[in-house]
């Protein structure tokens, strides 16, 4: 059978087979509530695949951090030591439902679906810098979201937004 949005939920598995469950199921990094672990819904390798090649058509990354003009606006945010609450406002910023279910896709073999409140309360948790780039993006493609392993979040969209002055300071790689 072929996978695509309409049955990509027959293809969610256990957190417990899920290769990277540890981060959200193992105390030794981030033990979620079983309430909130119920939310998390990992992919299947098949599923994982079907979102890489979806982004990977559209040339989402074409450029880093988005194809240009792909999108009318880039808003950007660096991830520093102590600035989870800042990171936290500014994902809330993007305006968003908290109920929106997100596809989020590390790489071709791990992808999972959330709820958009669970990304911006548990962000550390779904990406570790230097060792991720994690794509976040809804069928539409209206926006997406890029975790670059370089402690960058990348924001980019199709409508008008005004872009955040809260890291227009900081120097960014792209």
């Amino acid at each position: 059978m072929k996978i695509d949005f309409d049955n990509i939920f027959e293809h969610v598995i256990s957190i417990d087979n899920f290769q990277l469950g540890w981060r959200f199921a193992d105390e030794k990094y981030d033990k979620l509530s079983d309430q909130h672990l119920d939310q998390l819904k990992p992919l299947d390798k098949a599923a994982s695949q079907f979102l890489w090649d979806f982004i990977s058509n559209a040339d989402l990354h074409s450029d880093i951090p988005f194809k240009k003009h792909f999108f009318r606006t880039i808003d950007k945010a660096k991830i520093l030591d102590d600035n989870k609450g800042e990171i936290r406002k500014w994902l809330y910023q993007r305006g968003l439902p908290f109920e929106k279910l997100v596809f989020i896709s590390w790489d071709k073999e791990n992808s999972m679906i959330v709820p958009w409140k669970l990304l911006i309360k548990y962000f550390d948790s779904f990406y570790y810098p230097a060792s991720d780039d994690l794509t976040v993006i809804d069928q539409s493609l209206n926006w997406a979201l890029l975790f670059y392993h370089e402690d960058e979040i990348y924001f980019g969209t199709k409508s008008d937004f005004k872009p955040s002055e809260t890291f227009a300071d900081i120097d960014f790689i792209w």
